[in-house]
């Protein structure tokens, strides 16, 4: 990805400027700081608009994870001739059509659109739940991100981790396969969680 000062058009604002420049200290030079800045930045906008669309607080810190994965992930194909903010609520969003979909999720009308912070709207858009091979390709990416990221937590989270992504369990299951208390179980994916975000935001997921 190239992010030089001619693809820097007028119409972008300070705010988007400056992501292209963390974008490209980050891509170029694989700056930690510039990634930890991208995560600073986007942390809460990004969960907020997924906690609209899953409306299930611990779901939306996955599914926020998972987003900034994938985006940090691919970040040297971002086109800077978008906001970058813009691609990244699309690829959160996305993620979380695919996980509604799975789920079956009662939500939002399908008709309805999401403001984002530059304000722009996401309209969300549910299409047939046979995956093309395309987006089977894409799933198994996702699968693959999160392998990564969790192979590196410490052991004994580990096992929760798997249980919540990889075989999708909901809290009260996972409480009730490991003979432990619910707000242990809970407790410990929070912490959990927030290991994730460092090792995401530290780029340690691709190293």
């Amino acid at each position: 990805m190239e992010v030089n000062n001619q693809e820097i058009q007028k119409q972008f604002s300070a705010k988007a400027k400056h992501d292209f420049k963390l974008i490209r200290a980050a891509v170029e030079q694989s700056d930690e700081k510039a990634y930890a800045e991208l995560m600073q930045i986007y942390k809460k906008p990004v969960y907020h608009v997924v906690l609209k669309m899953v409306r299930n607080p611990d779901d939306a810190e996955d599914l926020t994870i998972e987003a900034f994965a994938k985006a940090f992930r691919n970040l040297h194909k971002f086109n800077p001739e978008y906001a970058f903010s813009t691609w990244l609520f699309r690829i959160a969003t996305n993620n979380c059509i695919d996980f509604i979909r799975k789920n079956k999720i009662k939500t939002m009308s399908i008709d309805s659109a999401i403001k984002i912070d530059n304000g722009d709207e996401i309209t969300i858009d549910f299409r047939d739940q046979n995956l093309n091979p395309q987006e089977t390709a894409i799933k198994n990416q996702k699968i693959e991100i999160m392998q990564h990221v969790v192979s590196r937590l410490p052991d004994k989270y580990q096992r929760l981790v798997t249980l919540r992504y990889f075989d999708e369990l909901s809290y009260e299951e996972i409480a009730t396969e490991l003979k432990a208390p619910l707000g242990t179980v809970k407790a410990q994916l929070h912490r959990a969680r927030e290991l994730l975000y460092d090792m995401v935001k530290n780029k340690k997921h691709i190293i």
